[in-house]
């Protein structure tokens, strides 16, 4: 029996010595071998096995990886381990510092990696870690992980957005966080991806919250809350919970709010896997409300609770911000000044570096209840206007971004009366002035709002005024050029051409043949050159067979093998309209051979019911098109722009680096 025991410990012990086996076989090479890629083999086992094992481990010996494969130029295996070290040194050693440092040495090499993946993941990891640090940083971050992703990384886009939008929001940038969430939501939809898209419904109804529309982002809330019920997804409730706690906060319902703050704290009890950040905000708020009522055994619960989790708040400027906060009121409560001065700085001091206006506004207003409480009434004075000054700031802002809000998602019909509903909300922020600050408010509000929308209509007016002269004169100038081309082909043609043939012909008279021949090439020459001035086969031949024989003209004088479907599109245009086609076809076909490096292209022209679609694709070396578009030395794009708009069609283009161009065109028949 004894020994069946034995044997039984031994079967259960085994496979965690065959585990630590391993892993002290894999270290050894990795710490003893010179050969590196056997040394880069053995640190990818390690650190394939160390995540949930021993992060120090996986963090060592990530960076080793990551150092080692920059030495031998493998730049797409360091960007890999780079992307995967920053959730642990941002979510388990709140170091997010290092992990931006990591990732920078890592884009320093951007311009050789290739994989859109990996491009635009660098920038989404390192806006991550910027997130607790820097909401302006990673805003950055995530647009250049936007620009980066190609098409086939929709899901990561879809989650960048996510997070543009959640740092947008945090830093008040309304209609921008908007746009963000809405456009997450959309990919979201597409993906069938319902956990994250509930996360974009979420952000917007922040947006609703940090603009006073308390009532409308409450019944928002609460259909989330079912629909997160309905599909299981109930750890998601608490952060919901923990908002709602926010908006009764502002409104100045304290009961509610602490209604709403137990409820997400007891979410955090049933969720094992809660949100570390989550937890911090919610005790801190707790640990408020209680130093506000006076209940101070129960606040000095709160503050104990969230010092024995230092290890999670520190490194997170967001959660440090709010112990700070929290660890500040409860000392100018209990009388100990001393303490709150040193919280209230650095509450001021983390506000400051996080750039976030709301907890810039709760320090100084800190900062001035703890100088009053010390009779020092100047500073306390001082943070209080600071305050303030704030405060009108949001007040302004929050203004500008409700007219924008109501131009852009609310129906017509309801503006008016939406933006009575939006003053009223803002007032309920003002409840702690006199009543003229609040009288003032009004008038202010209803000033700002006034000269706001003949601010916007104005500008919208000009903006599109602007907009047609600017297309009027690309189109004018487009056709002078045009003139000037027929006119400068012409006389080549009529005069130059004449009198290259009445020279030929007096060399025939004279039988120099070698003089007639140079003659024969330069009226080709000439010829030719008049050619491209002027297509003037479009009016002996018709759009169909000028475009054809320009075709076959870059065919047989080429390198460029071109094949084509060209259905017949005479007379469906007037003849300026015509040429404008030809230009397009023409200098797209020249752009593919002096840029492409492309052996084939192909030509289609197809005749829809009230358009005709044209669409040219090579298979040459590609190109960014953003890039390609705003360089100012390229003008052969906007060049191909300004005719499509003056057809008053379309031009999309397909492109990317190493796989080939396509552009497609349609132009309505008119």
């Amino acid at each position: 029996m004894k020994n069946l025991l034995v044997f039984f410990a031994f079967i259960l012990v085994y496979p965690f010595l065959g585990y630590s086996q391993n892993m002290q076989y894999y270290k050894s090479i990795a710490d003893t071998t010179h050969n590196t890629l056997l040394k880069l083999e053995a640190l990818d086992s390690v650190i394939s096995k160390s995540p949930t094992k021993n992060n120090d481990a996986f963090i060592d010996y990530s960076i080793q990886y990551i150092t080692l494969a920059k030495e031998i130029d493998s730049i797409n295996l360091a960007a890999k381990k780079a992307m995967d070290l920053q959730y642990i040194l941002t979510t388990y050693k709140n170091d997010p510092k290092k992990a931006v440092i990591i990732i920078d040495e890592i884009l320093e090499y951007k311009n050789v990696i290739k994989d859109s993946f990996l491009l635009g993941g660098l920038y989404l990891k390192r806006g991550g870690a910027n997130f607790g640090i820097n909401y302006i940083e990673a805003i950055k971050d995530y647009s250049n992980a936007i620009n980066n992703f190609g098409e086939k990384d929709s899901i990561y886009i879809a989650d960048t957005y996510l997070f543009r939008g959640q740092a947008n929001s945090n830093l008040g940038n309304f209609v921008s966080a908007s746009n963000d969430y809405n456009s997450a939501h959309l990919y979201y939809e597409k993906l069938k991806d319902y956990e994250y898209m509930q996360y974009a419904l979420q952000g917007n109804i922040t947006m609703y919250s940090m603009n006073g529309f308390y009532d409308k982002a409450k019944k928002e809330r609460d259909i989330l809350i079912k629909k997160l019920i309905d599909l299981n997804f109930e750890k998601n409730i608490g952060n919901c919970y923990f908002n709602q706690s926010l908006d009764y906060k502002k409104q100045g319902y304290k009961e509610k709010q602490f209604t709403y703050l137990k409820k997400a704290d007891s979410m955090l009890i049933l969720n094992k896997n809660y949100n570390k950040q989550e937890f911090i905000v919610i005790h801190s708020s707790l640990a408020d409300y209680y130093s506000d009522k006076n209940e101070y055994k129960k606040a000095e619960s709160q503050i104990k609770l969230l010092d024995s989790k230092k290890e999670i708040i520190f490194g997170n400027l967001f959660a440090e911000t709010y112990y700070y906060g929290s660890k500040g009121n409860y000392y100018i409560k209990t009388g100990d000044f001393k303490q709150a001065l040193v919280f209230a700085n650095k509450k001021l001091e983390t506000s400051q570096k996080l750039n976030q206006t709301e907890d810039l506004m709760d320090a100084y207003l800190l900062k001035s209840e703890l100088f009053y409480n010390l009779k020092d009434f100047k500073k306390s004075l001082e943070n209080k206007n600071k305050y303030y000054a704030i405060k009108d700031s949001i007040f302004n802002q929050k203004s500008a971004n409700s007219l924008a809000y109501y131009q852009t998602l609310y129906e017509t019909e309801k503006k008016e009366k939406d933006l009575v509903e939006k003053a009223t909300s803002i007032q309920l922020l003002e409840k702690d002035n006199d009543t003229f600050k609040k009288l003032s408010i009004i008038i202010g509000v209803s000033l700002v709002m006034f000269f706001g929308i003949i601010l916007l209509v104005r500008i919208q007016r000009n903006l599109k005024n602007k907009e047609k002269l600017q297309e009027k004169y690309s189109q004018s100038l487009l056709q002078s050029q045009e003139n000037e081309r027929k006119r400068i082909s012409k006389d080549l043609h009529d005069g130059l051409g004449q009198k290259l043939l009445l020279i030929k012909n007096k060399l025939i008279q004279s039988s120099n043949n070698s003089t007639k021949v140079i003659v024969d090439e330069t009226i080709e020459e000439l010829r030719s050159i008049s050619r491209d001035l002027h297509p003037f086969q479009l009016q002996e031949l018709g759009i169909t067979k000028a475009i054809e024989f320009t075709i076959n003209q870059i065919d047989e004088n080429t390198t460029l093998f071109i094949s084509s479907e060209i259905e017949n599109i005479d007379n469906l245009f007037a003849k300026d309209q015509e040429v404008n086609i030809y230009r397009i076809v023409q200098e797209s076909l020249s752009n593919i051979i002096k840029h492409s490096k492309a052996e084939a292209s192909r030509v289609s022209i197809n005749k829809l019911t009230n358009a005709i679609a044209i669409s040219i694709k090579d298979n040459g070396i590609g190109y960014n098109f953003s890039e390609k578009f705003t360089d100012s030395n390229s003008l052969g794009l906007k060049t191909l722009l300004e005719r499509t708009k003056f057809l008053k069609g379309k031009m999309k283009v397909h492109s990317s680096k190493q796989e080939g161009t396509l552009i497609e065109y349609t132009f309505p028949i008119l």
